[in-house]
Parts: C-alpha cells; structure tokens; sequence
C-alpha cells in the first residue's frame, strides 16, 4: 500500500506544480510590466496562489519520502535526473521570487494609491469648479427673474404667496444693488454649504484609498514575505540534503 501512496503523491505533486505554474503564466499575459495598475493586480493574485505550488512540492518530496522509507529509493542518481533537485530548485526560486514581490507590491501600492488620491483631488476641483459655474448662471437667473417679477405686482405676491420669496422681498423694488447683494449673498451661502459637503466627501474618499492601500500592502506583503520564507527554506534544506547524498 506504501508503494501505492508514493505514486499518488508523487503524480499529484506534479500536476499540482505544473498546473500552478501554467496559471501564472497565464496571469502574465499579456504583459504589462511599465502600468503599476497591471503590476498591483497581478502580484496579488501571484500571491494569492502562492501556497498551490508549496502543496505541489511538499506531496511530491513526501512522496519520495515514503519511498525511501520502504527501501524502495534509488540511491547514487545524478541529480539532473532527480525529480527532487528540481522541486528543491524551484522552490528555490520561487522563494526568491515572493521576496522580490513582498517588496514590489509596496512600491506599486504608494503608487497608485498616489494616483488615486490624485484622481480624488482632480474629482474635486472639477466639482468646485462646476458648483461656481453653475452657481454663477443661477445667479444671474435669478436677478433677471425677480427684476421682471419686482415689475410685476400681481406674479410677486403670488410668488410671496407661495413661499418662493421672502415676505420682505418687496423693498428691493426700487433698490437693485441691495437686491443684487441679497441675492450674492444667498448664492455665498449655497456654495459655501455645496463647498463644505465637497469637501468631506473628498476627505472620505481620501481616508478609504488610504485604508485600502494599508491593508492590501500588509496584507499581500506579509503574505508573500511568508510565502518567501517557506519556499526557501525547503529549497534550501533539500539541495543541501541531496548534495550531502550525492557527496555520500
């Protein structure tokens, strides 16, 4: 049975790594290495997948490994033809890899956490300038407007009336420039109000790019450093130990 359990861990070890492998090469493709937007995405997902090819490689060396303890291992093999050496290179490698990721990925996000922030102040100023554009139309309406209505007596007080004027609105009938102030004024208001809303709302935004680019960095840097450790240090202890034999 022992014989049997070694060829399944084995094979499964090995489609394990291979189908790991060609899943990031196909994240890779279609290459974009100058968009850190494109790096973000995908470091993450490398990461993400990170552990499927340490299962791969610990079925296939635990397979080998019940080979030897049956007697069953093939001693005194050139290493280049020794599945181990190469699972052992790989996670080597791989190793190597996630600790160049865990230092990547924090780059790529103060970058684009950059540019995001970046987007939400643009986002910003264009709503301030809108807010004044329209707010200086509105104006003007509105002195046109309550010019004709100051004209005419019978539409003002059904205006007073409906609640669209204020009861007082009847002594700027022969004073435009208070009526004129009285109508900056409210429009001042206005944008003050609009300018304020804008402006908690920009440091929402802000505060939610930051939270977000604080979590994805820990949470995918300290996954990938982890992810460097393991690697390594199965690469590392099982080519020393396959040399040793080698050696032996």
């Amino acid at each position: 049975m022992s014989p049997l359990a070694a060829i399944a861990l084995k094979l499964v070890g090995i489609v394990t790594i291979v189908s790991a492998l060609l899943d990031y090469l196909i994240l890779l493709i279609p290459p974009n290495l100058t968009n850190p937007q494109w790096q973000l995405a995908t470091t993450t997902q490398i990461v993400d997948r990170g552990i499927v090819p340490l299962v791969g490689i610990a079925l296939l060396l635990t397979g080998f490994w019940i080979d030897n303890s049956v007697g069953r291992a093939v001693r005194g093999r050139n290493l280049v033809t020794d599945l181990r050496f190469w699972a052992c290179l790989l996670g080597t490698l791989l190793g190597l890899l996630y600790l160049i990721l865990s230092v990547l990925h924090i780059n790529n996000v103060r970058i684009t956490s950059q540019q995001a922030l970046t987007q939400v102040g643009n986002e910003a100023n264009q709503a301030t300038t809108q807010l004044e554009q329209q707010l200086s139309t509105e104006l003007t309406q509105q002195q046109t407007q309550l010019s004709a209505l100051l004209e005419n007596e019978a539409l003002l007080q059904q205006a007073i009336q409906s609640g669209q004027l204020p009861q007082d609105i009847e002594q700027f009938r022969n004073n435009p420039e208070a009526l004129n102030q009285f109508l900056q004024q409210r429009a001042d208001e206005a944008q003050q109000r609009l300018q304020t809303e804008i402006g908690t709302r920009r440091q929402q935004a802000e505060q939610r790019v930051r939270t977000e680019a604080w979590k994805s960095g820990l949470r995918i840097s300290l996954s990938s450093l982890i992810l460097a450790i393991g690697y390594s240090v199965i690469g590392w202890i099982g080519l020393r130990r396959l040399m040793s034999l080698t050696r032996s």
